[in-house]
């Protein structure tokens, strides 16, 4: 069912919450637990797929695939990376804010949920060229501190969450950097924003407008 939107709302993003969330993301810090997408040709037709666990890259992929998943929470906040309030309508029953949650709560290993998501994202989203989607799945465990902020040790809460990126790819499905993409949930001092998303553009001036539409609903016109 195509879903309508009136304006968006959006918020701001603390780049100290960002922060946290890259200061992981190095070969000997990150938790990121799985990576899982879909390579889509000019046409919008999926032209392959992959899921494997993070941990099973070699080295390199491993530095590439965090470079590439870094570049959403820590690029220009407020500018290239905004948040966005998920209109109440986009949340029912088979929206992409309930298939994300989905995807997420499964770790990505519902292939099922990710192939729904593969197909609606390839059917909108308008590109010239061969590009991928990549996802990421993170846990991060949110530190205890006393109220002078001092680390207590042990964390208390758990913040779980997707990053997706989207990258052109050429010759042997080799990603460049995102030209787009999102972080799900948003995340705000310590908790998750389950009804909030960040989205990215390089290119903030152009922005692609149909990833709006899919992730917030088409605008009421």
């Amino acid at each position: 069912m195509e879903r309508k939107r009136s304006a968006v709302q959006e918020m701001k993003i603390d780049r100290e919450d960002m922060l946290a969330l890259t200061r992981r993301m190095t070969i000997k810090r990150t938790s990121i637990t799985r990576i899982a997408g879909a390579y889509i040709d000019p046409d919008g037709f999926v032209d392959g797929t992959f899921n494997t666990r993070f941990l099973k890259l070699t080295g390199p992929e491993k530095m590439k695939n965090l470079e590439i998943a870094k570049a959403i929470p820590f690029a220009e906040t407020n500018g290239c990376l905004k948040r966005y309030i998920v209109p109440e309508d986009a949340r029912g029953r088979e929206s992409m804010w309930q298939l994300l949650n989905g995807a997420k709560v499964s770790g990505l290993e519902n292939d099922a949920l990710l192939d729904i998501f593969y197909e609606m994202f390839a059917e909108n989203y308008r590109s010239s060229h061969e590009y991928g989607i990549f996802l990421f799945h993170d846990r991060y465990d949110i530190p205890s501190k006393a109220a002078d902020h001092e680390r207590l040790g042990e964390s208390e809460n758990v913040f779980e969450y997707l990053i997706c990126a989207v990258c052109p790819v050429s010759g042997d499905y080799e990603a460049g950097m995102p030209e787009c993409g999102f972080l799900f949930p948003a995340y705000a001092n310590g908790s998750a924003l389950v009804n909030c998303i960040d989205i990215y553009h390089a290119d903030e001036r152009h922005p692609h407008e149909e990833l709006m539409e899919i992730l917030l609903g088409k605008k009421d016109k």
